[in-house]
């Protein structure tokens, strides 16, 4: 079918949003580099007392969780014929209250996102050539702007050329771990459950992303029958690359030299070679999520603030210059370290994007405009909706204890 027969039968509509098609393999690739970004970098440090087998219980455990989470946005999307961000709705199904919410919450999670890619770069770039953080950050910020400035659809094609790349990267530099001299695979098998529930905190932030399915439910609202088995896909091979991440960091490093961004570590266990090939690699993770993070953040806040375009110049350059501005100042002050940033990102923000989305898809269904070609079935039953809440709830409650000190913090 061609594009214009496709654009022409299709039952969405264009709002402030506007929709520009993304193929299949493109929607899969910007899930998969949205989701292999700073939260991968910082998992083996954040896992280094609990241990390898913790984390990929809990990356596993989260993958399935956020999955179904994402199905309940992607369902939701699909039912409502204008398309509109997480904060549209949240509004049109839970009112203004669920709209702030899911708004402050992508919000947070975003520039969380930021500090943390503006923090890893500058310290990688350092550390490879030697340049001043602040010449390193800017050497990363100044072309993942440049790509952001032009789109979603330029988002998806970086993307998918970026996430390729960085799948070989990350399946070189596993198999080189396995195979070196100095791996020990005993370290594979230490495991400290009392960290059990601050490591899933920052297992849960790697996932975090029902605030991009609308951006891909736009992008496919020619072919919506596509959108759940891209997700499904893309959440799938973003669990066993970041699986690999925190095996390849245990097997050839002991945890007190793992660093908050790993992959620095890695590199120079298994050598001067792999040094560079997984900086380069922390760099691509970076800018595959940083692309469309960034873009995502900036139609999140025009539909919030009900603008007139995502695209109008007026409109787009003041929001990017306060997106980027924001968590840089955060960076370059010390105000938020790297793995801070993706803990308590991790905590409130997954907590908020997890559960409100339960109240979106129940009354979608109920006052949805479009009965769509696919749906999340007994995915969205009470029993399941049940266990959303009580596990991103609770480890709400385990972040606040703990940073009380009444429980143990994790690192």
């Amino acid at each position: 079918m061609s594009q214009e027969k496709e654009t022409r039968n299709s039952q969405y509509e264009e709002g402030a949003l506007k929709i520009h098609k993304l193929t299949p393999k493109e929607a899969i690739l910007t899930s998969i580099g949205c989701t292999i970004g700073s939260g991968c970098l910082g998992t083996a440090y954040s896992a280094r007392y609990a241990g390898f087998p913790v984390i990929t219980f809990w990356l596993i455990f989260s993958c399935v969780l956020t999955l179904i989470s994402m199905y309940y946005v992607a369902e939701a999307s699909l039912r409502t014929r204008v398309m509109v961000q997480l904060p549209g709705l949240a509004e049109r199904y839970t009112g203004k209250v669920g709209k702030i919410l899911i708004f402050i919450a992508v919000v947070v999670n975003s520039i969380s996102c930021l500090i943390a890619y503006i923090n890893g770069s500058g310290s990688i770039l350092n550390s490879m050539y030697g340049v001043p953080n602040w010449i390193g950050t800017m050497m990363f910020l100044i072309p993942a702007v440049l790509v952001t400035w032009f789109g979603l659809k330029a988002v998806g094609r970086a993307g998918a050329y970026m996430s390729t790349l960085m799948i070989f990267l990350i399946i070189i530099l596993c198999t080189a771990s396995i195979i070196n001299k100095n791996a020990d695979a005993s370290r594979l098998l230490v495991q400290r459950w009392k960290y059990a529930i601050p490591v899933f905190n920052v297992a849960a932030f790697s996932y975090i992303g029902q605030y991009l399915v609308p951006d891909l439910a736009r992008g496919l609202s020619h072919i919506p029958k596509k959108l759940a088995p891209s997700l499904l896909i893309g959440q799938a091979v973003s669990a066993f690359l970041l699986i690999l991440i925190p095996l390849g960091c245990f097997i050839i490093a002991p945890a007190d030299q793992i660093t908050q961004v790993a992959t620095i570590a890695w590199g120079k266990a298994i050598g001067q070679w792999a040094f560079f090939a997984a900086n380069y690699f922390a760099l691509v993770a970076m800018f595959t999520s940083f692309c469309p993070i960034t873009q995502t953040l900036v139609s999140n806040i025009v539909d919030f603030f009900k603008l007139r375009s995502d695209e109008e110049l007026g409109i787009r350059l003041p929001i990017m210059v306060v997106a980027i501005a924001l968590p840089l100042y955060l960076s370059v002050s010390g105000l938020v370290g790297f793995v801070d940033a993706l803990y308590f990102s991790g905590t409130f923000a997954a907590a908020i994007m997890a559960i409100l989305p339960i109240f979106i898809i129940n009354n979608a269904r109920k006052t949805g405009d479009i009965e769509p070609e696919w749906t999340c079935g007994k995915l969205a039953s009470w029993p399941v909706q049940i266990v959303l809440i009580i596990v991103y709830g609770g480890t709400a409650v385990y972040a606040i204890l703990g940073a009380l000190g009444y429980l143990p913090a994790g690192w």
